[in-house]
């Protein structure tokens, strides 16, 4: 069984280095650098497209367009919902009577965020100082 020659053999990081050493030749890979396989830029920039999200529709998108109905246009006008992590909605409010308002009234903002289409994972709120 012949070897692919377009496919050069694979040696562990230590055999590189001592083959490096006994011939003379400096070893340019870092030290702690881990080898991967390569990928075609076409794949990368698929899966960054779906991992942001771009030019795709997303429960946030829906969630910032209903922002100013479910919270109300003054509540809404000081916060911002940035992104679902874990179930998790993830609200910016810029100023603390918003961000305590919005803080007790939060199962029923949930509630209404659930009925939206495509956010019934949405399982609570974290509001942050922003």
């Amino acid at each position: 069984m012949a070897a692919d020659p377009a496919d050069p053999p694979r040696f562990s990081k230590i055999a590189e280095t001592l083959i490096s050493d006994l011939r003379g030749l400096p070893n340019d890979d870092p030290a702690r650098a881990r080898r991967r396989p390569t990928k075609s830029l076409a794949t990368l920039v698929e899966e960054l497209l779906q991992k942001h999200k771009v030019g795709r529709e997303a429960p946030e998108h829906t969630i910032r367009e209903n922002w100013p109905a479910l919270v109300g246009s003054a509540n809404a006008s000081y916060s911002h919902p940035v992104v679902i992590e874990r179930n998790r909605l993830i609200v910016i409010a810029n100023h603390s009577v918003v961000r305590n308002e919005l803080f007790h009234h939060r199962e029923g903002i949930v509630e209404r965020i659930r009925q939206l289409p495509g956010c019934d994972h949405v399982k609570t709120i974290i509001l942050r100082a922003g």
